[in-house]
């Protein structure tokens, strides 16, 4: 991946509907350059998707929560997040907790609900969002391109 890449990536998680002329307008390439450029990206995997980011407060999600899981039941236990549409995200981590989640809930009291639902698989902490300083960072800035 060379610097035009990078510069690439640059726009493209900043504003992913840009057209390709406008993208390459942006990065000193034709659209036809660019676009080859960005499908083959697609290709190796170096993006992965898009899509829209969506304010969960606006739709409703009042309450965002982070938990600290541990189970002994790990595949019972992932097919209940799978299915749970409290959960937006699962990592399984090292150390004293098998998973972190992410949990969105209208409400405190659907988070208890939420949480009296994961007894069975095994013990929890739960961390309440208060708010969120840096909700996002991008992975390719102004400063990886100068380096």
């Amino acid at each position: 991946m060379d610097e035009i890449d990078k510069n690439i990536l640059l726009h493209l998680q900043d504003q992913a509907r840009l057209s390709m002329t406008d993208l390459g307008k942006l990065v000193g390439l034709s659209q036809p350059a660019v676009t080859e450029r960005v499908k083959r990206m697609e290709e190796k995997g170096v993006i992965e998707e898009y899509r829209t980011v969506i304010s969960s407060q606006k739709v409703g999600k009042q309450c965002t929560a982070y938990m600290l899981v541990r189970t002994r039941n790990c595949y019972p236990f992932l097919d209940f997040c799978r299915s749970s549409p409290e959960v937006t995200e699962c990592y399984r981590i090292s150390g004293e907790h098998n998973y972190l989640l992410k949990v969105l809930t209208e409400t405190t009291q659907e988070l208890e609900e939420f949480e009296n639902r994961c007894d069975q698989y095994g013990t929890y902490t739960t961390l309440i969002v208060m708010s969120s300083p840096i909700a996002y960072k991008n992975l390719i800035g102004e400063t990886n391109l100068l380096a």
